[in-house]
């Protein structure tokens, strides 16, 4: 893991992408306190979903379709 200030990131940005692409991690610092990370993407689960992989697992009961009354008055309904 390599920790870098945010001005360095900004000047070296292509030298962290592919730092990352590797498999690094990338602490993102500002006045050496870190905040954020970047990271790889995980890759094992990038095969497209199916859809209806749930299905019969849940049901939804009759009223999941039913408009909310607090919501539709927010938004100038009856």
């Amino acid at each position: 893991m390599v920790q870098i200030n945010i001005n360095e990131a900004k000047a070296k940005l292509s030298k962290y992408a592919r730092m990352v692409k590797a498999g690094e991690t990338v602490v993102l610092c500002e006045r050496n306190k870190p905040f954020a990370e970047i990271r790889p993407l995980d890759r094992k689960g990038s095969a497209p979903r199916v859809f209806g992989l749930s299905k019969g697992i849940f049901k939804l009961g009759p009223d999941f379709f039913e408009a909310d009354g607090e919501i539709q008055k927010m938004f100038g309904g009856d």
